[in-house]
């Protein structure tokens, strides 16, 4: 592999890029024309045009961390008992694989690794389809989540990315806040309490760039028991969160609920 000076001559400095994390929800809100897409796609507008994305998707679980490095991004259809309509949905996006191994380089002490046999999962494609219509000659790259270590040390693995912020790299987490597929209910109410309950005190945590907390979820309140049952959605804030400078402050939006128990909220850093 080049070395890391080397590969870094592939990005030229640019102004800081900044992070979001997109509450990404059901996938058919690929499909749809709702105010959760028309937010997407205003913030998209608003965004500086990076030399590349890089998405970290909680659709995306792996041991170890893997960086997809294929030269073109295939669309994955990883959703089941859908409408034929979102199998068709199209996102025709380039990979880059030396940015890839630039990426790898600089997780290197956590023995990351390039990965062909991986594109564009549902995490990414439902999003950025809004964010990001027509990427043209910008790559579009996915991080994946290793569901093997603990919250701190993932934090740990996405902090090392935080020079590729002024290399024109605009990172993207894409999961949700809370996230209970056992509980969906389709006419109850906007959002349960316990929901209610983590996503206020968590986007608080956010907001005071309280990591230590957020990486503890559990002992912020007893709803993370119900929000954060299985913390695979939630990884995506965190890695986003860690490369946040710490001076950063973060704007919200799409803080709605989706079937009672899915937080859409997102951020953007400002």
């Amino acid at each position: 592999m080049q070395p890391l000076k080397q590969l870094e001559k592939r990005l030229h400095q640019s102004p800081k890029m900044p992070v979001l994390f997109v509450g990404h929800g059901n996938p058919m809100n690929a499909l749809s024309d709702n105010d959760i897409t028309k937010t997407w796609m205003r913030v998209g507008k608003q965004l500086p045009t990076p030399q590349a994305f890089v998405v970290i998707s909680a659709h995306w679980q792996t041991r170890g961390t893997h960086v997809t490095d294929a030269p073109t991004q295939p669309i994955i259809y990883d959703m089941y008992g859908f409408p034929d309509e979102l199998y068709r949905v199209k996102y025709d996006a380039k990979g880059d694989p030396e940015l890839a191994k630039l990426l790898v380089e600089a997780m290197t002490k956590y023995e990351a690794q390039l990965d062909s046999t991986w594109g564009l999962d549902h995490g990414t494609w439902s999003v950025m389809k809004f964010l990001a219509p027509e990427p043209r000659d910008i790559p579009v790259l996915q991080i994946s989540i290793d569901m093997t270590v603990d919250l701190p040390t993932l934090t740990e693995i996405f902090r090392q990315l935080r020079p590729l912020r002024d290399k024109g790299v605009i990172f993207i987490g894409s999961g949700n806040l809370v996230h209970n597929l056992a509980v969906l209910n389709q006419f109850g109410p906007a959002r349960f309490d316990w929901a209610d309950e983590f996503d206020t005190v968590a986007s608080g945590a956010m907001s005071g760039h309280d990591i230590e907390a957020l990486t503890h979820p559990k002992t912020m309140t007893s709803a993370a028991n119900y929000a954060v049952q299985y913390d695979d959605h939630y990884r995506p804030m965190l890695a986003m969160m860690s490369l946040l400078d710490p001076n950063e402050t973060i704007s919200f939006f799409n803080d709605v609920f989706e079937l009672g128990s899915i937080s859409m909220r997102s951020f953007i850093s400002v």
